[in-house]
């Protein structure tokens, strides 16, 4: 086995649990707007349309389609779209809270502070690659206590770039003094971190919480974060 030092972390869908904050926040948006009153409801029906838009917007803003600003109003707009709703301002009302609230919640994958003790115990140095806005990730790990564990955290935004592309893992070997051979990928999205990290040449930790099936090889697959201890 390589002798990793460097290991790269995705923080959505990875350690920091993205949808079950999401819809936190999404519960106190729509009570905040008083959707229920404007004819959006039941709230799950406008939770489960803003996933698939939010989804879909997320697709496109990896593949360089739309820009980041598009992505944060365009999906609320859609979804209010689906209950015949098309205020732009509301949308980007909606936008605005939403992002100021998400960040301030703390729900962790199970395992996340305990394995991220043990791998700092045992010296790796820890990193972030993120495509998520800057502002928004720092918030989420200072305020669910993360910030600390992790040396840097590379984003779309500083380095210019989006996971799968190769030019932020070079920004993040760069930024990091880290060599492809003693660096390893760890992350759920298997477009941006999987295949991103093999394009890269970088060996890679499929964090496969869903146990989705696919003919894309990492170097390891793991189902929850506590199993790392059988990889370091």
């Amino acid at each position: 086995m390589p002798a990793y030092k460097h290991l790269f972390f995705d923080l959505d869908h990875t350690l920091w649990d993205f949808d079950a904050n999401a819809k936190e926040t999404l519960i106190e948006v729509y009570a905040y707007f008083e959707l229920e009153a404007r004819g959006v409801n039941p709230f799950i029906d406008f939770y489960k349309h803003y996933l698939h838009h939010n989804e879909i917007l997320w697709d496109r803003y990896h593949k360089g389609f739309i820009s980041s600003e598009e992505l944060k109003w365009k999906r609320m707009w859609r979804t209010m779209l689906e209950f015949k709703i098309g205020s732009e301002q509301l949308a980007k009302d909606m936008s605005v809270h939403f992002l100021e609230i998400l960040p301030t919640k703390k729900i962790l994958f199970p395992h996340t502070i305990e394995i991220l003790d043990y791998l700092t115990a045992k010296g790796y140095t820890l990193h972030l690659i993120t495509n998520g806005f800057e502002k928004t990730q720092w918030s989420k790990i200072n305020n669910s206590g993360l910030s600390h564990y992790f040396t840097h955290m590379i984003t779309s935004e500083t380095s210019n770039s989006l996971k799968p592309k190769k030019e932020i893992f070079n920004y993040a070997m760069n930024k990091a003094g880290a060599t492809l051979n003693e660096s390893i990928m760890l992350g759920d999205n298997l477009d941006a971190d999987i295949q991103g990290a093999i394009n890269a040449g970088m060996d890679c930790i499929f964090v496969n919480h869903l146990k989705t099936i696919t003919d894309i090889q990492p170097t390891y697959i793991i189902h929850h974060l506590k199993e790392l201890e059988q990889i370091f």
